[in-house]
Order: C-alpha cells, then sequence, then structure tokens
C-alpha cells in the first residue's frame, strides 16, 4: 500500500525541498515501507553508462546512528572553524536577504551537528569506485563517479518530501569516512560514500522557498 503525498505541484516539490534539520521529528518512527518507496523514486534516475552502480546504505540501529552522530559533531567543530563555513561564507555581502538566510542556516546547521546521530533513519548513498586515488584523480573520473549518484540521492530526497519526511545533504561524516566504513561493514576500497542525509518526518510540512539572488547573477547564455 502506497504513502499518502502531499498536496503539491511539480514546482512546488522542486522549489520547497528544503535542508530540514531543525523541523525534524526525532521522536517519530519512519517505516522502511515508506524508505523502500522513496528508493523505487531514487533508483530510476540516470547514471553514467547506465552502470547503476549505487548502493544505499539506510542506519535504524540506535547504536550505529549515536557513533555516526558523534563523528559528524567532530567533523562539524572542525568545519565551523574553516573560510568555507557557513557562518563565514557572504558574511561581508552587501545583500542583507543573504546574510540573513546564512545567519538562520548557520543556527540550524549547527543543531544538526548536536543532533544528527538522532535522525530516526540516516541514509549513506554510495558508488561504486573511488576519486580519490592516482587512477581517479581527473575531472572527468569525478563528476562522471559522483554524477552517477547524486541524482538518484535528490530524487530520493524529493520523494521523501513528497511523502512528509525531511532530508538534509550532509558531507562532513567523510572526515571519518574509513571509520564509518569499518563500523557499517562498506567495502571501503571499492565504493565511495558521498553524503550523510538525516531522514525524519518533519513537523509541519508547509516549507516555502528559500531567498535567493536573481538567477541573472548566475546566468551565463553564450559567453561567460
Amino acid at each position: 500500500m502506497s504513502h499518502e503525498q502531499l498536496n503539491l505541484t511539480n514546482d512546488q516539490l522542486l522549489s520547497t525541498t528544503r535542508a530540514v534539520r531543525k523541523r525534524l521529528d526525532f521522536d517519530r518512527p519512519v517505516p522502511m515501507s515508506v524508505v523502500k518507496e522513496c528508493m523505487e523514486m531514487a533508483v530510476q534516475a540516470p547514471s553514467g553508462s547506465n552502470a547503476q552502480g549505487w548502493q544505499f546504505m539506510f542506519i535504524t540501529d540506535p547504536d550505529k546512528r549515536a557513533q555516526i552522530g558523534e563523528y559528524y559533531r567532530q567533523a562539524f567543530e572542525i568545519y565551523k572553524d574553516m573560510p568555507v563555513a557557513i557562518h563565514k561564507l557572504h558574511a561581508d555581502s552587501a545583500d542583507t536577504s543573504l546574510t540573513s538566510s546564512q545567519v538562520r542556516s548557520a543556527s540550524s546547521a549547527d543543531f544538526l551537528g548536536e543532533n544528527m546521530g538522532r535522525a530516526p533513519v540516516l541514509m549513506i548513498p554510495c558508488i561504486a569506485g573511488r576519486t580519490d586515488n592516482e587512477a581517479g584523480a581527473n575531472v572527468l573520473s569525478q563528476t562522471a563517479t559522483l554524477g552517477s549518484v547524486v541524482p538518484a540521492a535528490w530524487s530520493f530526497m524529493l520523494a521523501a518530501r513528497a511523502r512528509g519526511l525531511g532530508t538534509a545533504w550532509t558531507t562532513l561524516h567523510l572526515m571519518h569516512e574509513k571509520a564509518i566504513a569499518d563500523l557499517l561493514g562498506i567495502p571501503y576500497d571499492d565504493f565511495m560514500q558521498v553524503a550523510l542525509i538525516p531522514m525524519a518526518y518533519t513537523k509541519g510540512t508547509d516549507f516555502k522557498p528559500a531567498y535567493r539572488p536573481p538567477v541573472e547573477t548566475v546566468m551565463h547564455v553564450d559567453a561567460w
């Protein structure tokens, strides 16, 4: 039996699938049946050469979630002091709407940094092959590899949003990728982890489009 979906148009779904952190409901169980339903959508995504080299790891065990959450917390503490951290990025912008958005996002990110392990389901998308070695150290290999799993993971997140669930794309756990691979039995030499995505029902389902500068600031037609 299919899980009920929100009454969203395609454009509403695409423009309101937010990185959800503070509004994740850590106390409401997420049935594996809804996870599988989202996976049915995910595996319809394209992949390079139609290789479908993806594997998706789902973590529901409380002890393993807590351990991964601690790894994430440690990584987040390092990240906060980096120049690229959301706490610093765009801080000097004259666009007050942008800086306000960054401040709100930073607060939300801080919350997830402390609570990642409380999400009832954690998802780690993996892809066959590694790009952190000599054979894979080129732009074509990197983009082909990541481009063969990111669309599927995003399709999963869209499907989750349509069913009243929230997600957030994070990558900081990769500072501890080998340790987490060992914890979960992921064959590290053969599969690369690309994200850590918490998943939970949301507290309320009304999400709005985020502020973005005019698209003309990032569009180029025929020449840069």
